[in-house]
């Protein structure tokens, strides 16, 4: 599993964080997706990493401007991940 926070620019309100979350999942396969306009950023959950060119695409084609992609390992975290 792969974190992928990607750094937006132009969300102004809960109505542009569903539009990105939208656009996102019919674009790629995603386990979760979540926006914030305030932090202006879109945290996404996946299986495999996505690219960040077709990431970028995706916000751009949205309305939106993608100004950084960053991945990293995904690790789940909750009240069972601390019995391991």
């Amino acid at each position: 599993m792969v974190e992928i926070t990607v750094g937006i620019e132009g969300m102004a309100c809960g109505m542009c964080e569903a539009h990105i979350n939208e656009a996102v999942r019919n674009a790629f396969k995603v386990e979760k997706v979540s926006s914030s306009h305030t932090k202006k950023r879109t945290v996404i959950i996946a299986k495999q990493d996505i690219s960040e060119q077709k990431l970028k695409d995706v916000v751009a084609k949205a309305g939106y401007n993608a100004v950084s992609v960053c991945s990293k390992p995904y690790e789940k975290k909750g009240l069972f991940s601390l019995l391991k």
